[in-house]
């Protein structure tokens, strides 16, 4: 898929601000690379300095990063360590701030013996909260691919049915979002029937759905490199009371925090609301992770919801809101939707609804 160059200038302003005259950013997340020049490939580096720029790929990527990252100065290398070394001498970059969570101990250990005169600092945030607003056309892309992954999930629900076991659920699932468009699934879909269901995190695997059981679906599509996120929990009927009272409290949770979502409003003061509202009902110990997570070329990434957070929420922000409660050796019922921040409120990106669903 080819780039429109015109927001790369932009971003990398951004990035440059609070560069001395003689430092350097050294940038090597591929996320943040894409981000910042274009380029798609799973290998490279990229040094930013005041007034310059250069992206260092090796031959297996010179004639595409040239495709892609158009105006970026090119750098060819046979080793990502020696080729660092080799444009930071030639710019006489005095300090290089990098990505802490990117850079390893090894390399990092090497790139000092290589430049002894530098600095080298870890950047704060390491670069996270450079994506967390979207620009119109990133909006495009994440609301294209919930869309791909709705239809998807749409198409194989009549699956979700006694005898038909979680991992052909989901290689279905993701099966139709590929066919649908999707470049890949946004992650590894997750499928899980009754006590799996009470698994945050389970792996779709052989067990087949029962009657009775809650069927969670955490699944979700890339669509130009831009990631959707949702999650919708059935009951293969019959549905007890208590799944129907723990799913009214879930989607209520759930409600409540969409409803004040807004820019201005903390991301901890979101997990509150959902959070306080689940204690409440006495199930506080069974709602064991965030609120939700900024959504973009990563499906996760910058801004948590979550206990304790100040960032603020800003307009142009894409997060999930995924509360939900499990009963260990039970089920478990998780009810998520993306939404975009705007000013006076948020939009749902995400088409399913969240009614509760009985098969």
């Amino acid at each position: 898929m080819r780039h429109d160059g015109s927001p790369y200038p932009e971003r990398v302003s951004r990035l440059r601000a609070g560069i001395s005259e003689n430092d350097a950013l050294l940038v090597l997340h591929e996320k943040n690379i894409r981000y910042l020049t274009g380029f798609t490939g799973s290998d490279g580096a990229l040094l930013v300095g005041r007034d310059w720029l250069t992206l260092l790929v090796d031959g297996r990527y010179a004639t595409q990063a040239r495709g892609e990252a158009v105006g970026t100065e090119i750098f060819e290398f046979h080793s990502r360590v020696d080729g660092i070394a080799a444009v930071a001498g030639q710019r006489g970059a005095g300090a290089i701030g990098f990505e802490a969570p990117s850079l390893t101990v090894a390399d990092h250990l090497a790139l000092q013996e290589k430049l002894p005169g530098v600095v080298f600092y870890p950047l704060a945030d390491g670069l996270q909260s450079l994506r967390a607003v979207k620009n119109e056309a990133e909006i495009a892309l994440i609301r294209e691919a919930a869309r791909i992954a709705g239809e998807a999930l749409a198409a194989i629900r009549g699956m979700i049915r006694p005898g038909v076991r979680e991992a052909e659920i989901a290689l279905e699932l993701e099966y139709r979002m590929r066919r649908g468009g999707a470049e890949r699934a946004a992650f590894e879909t997750i499928v899980a029937a009754g006590a799996n269901a009470a698994l945050p995190h389970a792996r779709p695997g052989r067990r087949a759905i029962s009657a009775g059981d809650c069927v969670i679906v955490d699944y979700g599509a890339v669509w130009g490199g831009y990631h959707s996120d949702e999650t919708c929990t059935h009951i293969v009927g019959p549905a007890s009371e208590r799944q129907r009272e723990v799913y009214r409290l879930v989607r209520e949770a759930h409600d409540r925090a969409i409803g004040a979502i807004r820019a201005g409003v903390t991301c901890g003061a979101i997990d509150g609301i959902a959070r306080t509202f689940i204690e409440e009902a006495g199930l506080g110990a069974h709602f064991s992770h965030g609120t939700g997570h900024g959504v973009g070329l990563d499906v996760h990434e910058a801004p948590r919801l979550a206990a304790g957070r100040e960032e603020i929420l800003q307009a142009g922000m894409v997060v999930t809101v995924e509360p939900g409660v499990y009963l260990p050796g039970d089920w478990g019922i998780r009810i998520e939707d993306t939404v975009l921040v705007g000013e006076g409120g948020c939009e749902i990106l995400t088409p399913t609804s969240k009614e509760l669903t009985v098969l």
